[in-house]
């Protein structure tokens, strides 16, 4: 199988390169970044990127999108930039399969931002749609390109929407700043009030559920929430970080809610389980070997 994953030297897209190699799958990759030593590599302009070219001289059975900005706080100080890498490219995308590859099937790494804040829980794939940032618009739009394709062109699309993930190789986000933090800090501050929630997933799940879709889904355009339909606080996980690094540390909520994030969040996973999805990775295990990863970066 010819796989082609957009943003190959991202976090999901390096993970997801290295997964489908150990498949013996043949993996093409494409990114911003120079890289003279791996095959199948397309670089591409990050201001203008043209994807006709590969589509013309290659043939791909599945293309992952993993490419995109992946910043809540950068798309409300640059919503343009923001647009362009989430929603645009992505239409770039879906038209170079259309003229000239449109039995290649499309894989969309949307995000639960598109919910925002949701009426009930757990969030099912059928929830209404309220996204509370530019990030979360943006990818909405993405996934309404892939309907659009799908439904008028026949393009074989899906959409995932990915919850809060994690894991070795993630140098941002929550868990990251928490390291940080832990370093330097003996007192350490987080926004909000701790009772938040978030649905955690390692990346080793992650790429495991895109490995179900590639087999099993239908790509006619559906949505597949990425989570493990378990509701944690925020504040539960400071905890188990004081825990898994044996400190004194002091964990403080300022309660302050940053502009753009969720306040809870719990997904309802029952579609992509029906494809085989099992969790393998525990938030305990995956926190404990991100911690162990993360001193070894230092």
């Amino acid at each position: 199988m010819n796989i082609l994953i957009i943003g190959s030297k991202g976090f999901i897209g390096t993970a997801a390169s290295n997964f489908y190699q150990e498949k013996k799958c043949t993996v093409f990759g494409c990114d911003i970044l120079n890289d003279y030593t791996s095959e199948n590599y397309f670089q591409i302009d990050a201001t203008n990127s043209d994807f006709h070219q590969i589509f013309e001289r290659y043939t791909f059975d599945v293309c992952i999108n993993c490419s995109g900005a992946a910043s809540v706080p950068q798309s409300l100080q640059n919503p343009l930039r923001d647009f362009t890498l989430n929603t645009y490219n992505v239409a770039k995308l879906l038209e170079a399969i259309k003229e000239y590859q449109p039995n290649c099937r499309f894989i969309n790494l949307s995000s639960a931002a598109v919910y925002g804040n949701p009426e009930n829980l757990p969030i099912r794939e059928s929830s209404v749609c309220n996204p509370i940032s530019p990030y979360g618009i943006h990818k909405k739009f993405a996934e309404e390109l892939c309907t659009e394709y799908q439904s008028f062109f026949g393009i074989r699309t899906c959409n995932v929407r990915i919850f809060s993930a994690f894991g070795n190789g993630l140098k941002k986000q929550l868990f990251w700043d928490l390291f940080q933090k832990f370093k330097s800090q003996d007192f350490i501050e987080l926004f909000g009030t701790g009772e938040e929630t978030r649905d955690f997933i390692h990346i080793d799940d992650i790429i495991y559920a895109l490995d179900c879709i590639v087999n099993k889904a239908d790509f006619k355009g559906e949505n597949y929430n990425i989570a493990n339909g378990e509701e944690i606080k925020i504040k539960d996980i400071a905890e188990l970080f004081v825990k898994l690094t044996e400190s004194q540390k002091t964990v403080i909520f300022n309660k302050q809610q940053k502009k753009g994030d969720p306040l809870f969040w719990r997904a309802d996973v029952s579609k992509i389980k029906a494809l085989g999805y099992k969790q393998k990775i525990s938030i305990q295990e995956g926190l404990r070997n991100y911690i162990q990863w993360a001193n070894e970066q230092s």
